[in-house]
This record gives C-alpha cells, sequence and structure tokens, in this order.
C-alpha cells in the first residue's frame, strides 16, 4: 500500500475513532461497573480481543472459567462483544488503565 493511501487510511480511522468516543466513553464506565474493581476479571476483558478461548483467558487472567462465561454473556447482552462464545472478542481494545478509570486512549 502506497504511503499517501495508507496516511488516508490512518486519517479515516482517527476520525471514526473520534465520532466514537463518546459512546466508548460511556461503554467503559459500563464496564467499570461489571469488572467491580476486581484485578482478574478487568485482566479476562482486556484479554477479550478474539485470539484467545474462554480456557485460555481464564487460566491466564486467573478468573474463573464458569465465572468467565457468565462475564462473557454479560458483555454480549450489553453488545459490545463482536466474535462467537468460544474466543471472546469485544469490539474495541480495552486496557487496565480504561478499567480503573485512568485516561488511555487506545493508540
Amino acid at each position: 500500500m502506497s504511503d499517501p493511501i495508507l496516511a488516508a487510511l490512518h486519517e479515516i480511522r482517527d476520525l471514526i475513532r473520534l465520532s466514537a468516543k463518546p459512546a466508548i466513553d460511556s461503554t467503559i464506565v459500563e464496564l467499570r461497573k461489571v469488572t467491580g474493581g476486581s484485578e482478574k476479571k478487568m485482566m479476562a476483558v482486556v484479554l477479550m480481543d478474539g485470539s484467545r478461548t474462554k480456557a485460555e483467558i481464564a487460566k491466564t487472567s486467573g478468573y474463573d472459567k464458569s465465572d468467565l462465561t457468565k462475564l462473557v454473556k454479560a458483555l454480549d447482552a450489553m453488545n459490545i462483544m463482536s466474535s462467537g462464545d468460544s474466543n471472546p472478542k469485544l469490539l474495541f481494545p480495552v486496557t487496565i488503565a480504561n478499567l480503573k478509570g485512568g485516561t488511555d486512549d487506545g493508540k
């Protein structure tokens, strides 16, 4: 891909992020409520990038697998999941800083 096309794509991405920011911010507030300050639960949410199974997320985060299934269902009910039940993926990346209430633009 040529540099001007890549630069245009980056600009489009940044504009989309800017327009989606209010919705993402309010969703992150809801995610904070769902995770309740639990480090293991927050880590499980951060790991939901579609590349890991629920078993892998549970093992890596230390979060109980059956509770993880309930968490995935709760997040799915919030309409913020983009993939199937076996490899959970949030519609947008989330960091521990986001979930703890810090600022992090995700770039």
